[in-house]
């Protein structure tokens, strides 16, 4: 049987959900036994495609020029018909434009994943998002993500398939993380051993609601809830150097200055997560997945979400199962009910919080695995291909 040539297309391979799923599907399609190509600009994280059996054919995707487009397709299409492409799956609107193109071109099956929510504040946006509801399968991140498509591409809703983000279990897992990497860190960030860590990871941007988090230490720093309690940011500010001055002058203004720290960027997140109490997903805007939800969780860290979006999917709550709930939710915004629930998370006992922490990571590893993903997303191209690929990867991958 000829070998399965799969090219998926992505603008760059820099750090992301996107690039990380392109990477993590090339893995698991070498273990199958097909060919992984990825048409990209390149970047950061092409040598991690290199070592998980990818290809990486350069175009350049990312650029969103009508012209250059055009001129992708053409390239694409000569690609597919050279290299004996059996089916092409792209992960962003520009390139897969060029991609939709190509395939129709070449009689191609056409697979997209709608990794984002992508706003749609007018008639020529609308437009330029309907590529990801045109493949022949479309890939949602979540439920939430399955609604957003059927209620713009009515036409796509028997298309669609819901697979879940994965996390990588042997990666992300308490065994695997040596305890002194856990002193070090918190020695980077001025934390005692017997600091409580309330982290939240994400970029410091408007929408991943820092704010709320500080006006909720306020309270319980008012109330003397945070004597023995730290509030971190882990993340980074890229273009956003105002924000970050507005937060900072926030705690100054609340004098929460050895309560909630900015660290910067963690490349480290399983210590991190390992490090804390209690991890904080506050977003104000829907989220269409939460990985940082499932990342914690699999690092027996409990998590506290706003519902809102696709992050309700990502826990067991105390309303689904008084006894094996393994995060709360709280409404979005509302930064005392945020607080009242990071109180009460602190004031867990040990025993309560070692169960809560292993509950968590068996909903993970149960509903969230990196090899599940995987399998599921081959599954697609074995529908459209009538090939055996998840089959033979669950064969090598066992």
């Amino acid at each position: 049987m000829p070998e399965t040539t799969i090219l998926q297309v992505v603008p760059r391979l820099d750090a992301g959900g996107t690039e990380r799923a392109a990477i993590e599907i090339s893995q698991a399609l070498t273990l199958a036994g097909a060919r992984a190509l990825v048409a990209t600009e390149g970047g950061r994280m092409a040598t991690d495609l290199a070592e998980a059996g990818g290809e990486i054919v350069r175009e350049p995707m990312a650029s969103k020029d009508p012209f250059t487009i055009l001129a992708n397709a053409r390239r694409l299409r000569h690609l597919i018909e050279e290299r004996g492409i059996d089916l092409v799956h792209a992960r962003s609107r520009a390139p897969a434009w060029s991609a939709l193109l190509a395939a129709r071109q070449t009689g191609r099956p056409f697979v997209t994943t709608y990794h984002g929510s992508y706003g749609e504040p007018g008639p020529l946006k609308k437009i330029y998002n309907s590529v990801m509801g045109r493949g022949d399968r479309v890939i949602a991140n979540s439920r939430y993500t399955a609604g957003l498509i059927t209620s713009r591409h009515r036409a796509a809703e028997p298309r669609v398939r819901v697979i879940y983000r994965g996390v990588d279990e042997h990666v992300f897992d308490a065994s695997a993380v040596a305890p002194e990497a856990v002193v070090r860190l918190r020695s980077r960030w001025g934390l005692s051993p017997e600091t409580k860590i309330v982290l939240q990871a994400a970029r410091l941007t408007r929408p991943k609601g820092h704010s709320q988090t500080i006006e909720a230490a306020r309270l319980l720093h008012d109330e003397g809830a945070l004597h023995d309690t730290v509030i971190v940011f882990a993340g980074d500010a890229p273009d956003k150097s105002a924000y970050r001055q507005e937060l900072l002058a926030l705690i100054g203004r609340y004098g929460l200055e050895g309560k909630v720290r900015l660290v910067g960027h963690c490349d480290d997140m399983q210590t991190a997560f390992l490090s804390a109490y209690v991890a904080l997903v506050p977003s104000l805007m829907p989220e269409t997945f939460g990985r940082t939800s499932i990342e914690a969780q699999a690092m027996g860290c409990p998590v506290i979400l706003f519902d809102l979006g696709a992050l309700p999917e990502t826990i067991i709550s105390p309303e689904q199962d008084q006894s094996g709930f393994t995060g709360w939710l709280v409404p979005p915004g509302d930064a005392a009910a945020l607080a009242t629930r990071i109180k009460r998370a602190l004031n867990l006992a040990p025993d309560a919080r070692t169960a809560l922490g292993t509950r968590a990571r068996q909903h993970v590893t149960a509903e969230f695995s990196l090899r599940q993903m995987q399998q599921a997303t081959l599954a697609v191209y074995d529908e459209l291909l009538r090939t055996r690929l998840a089959a033979r990867f669950q064969e090598h991958a066992a």
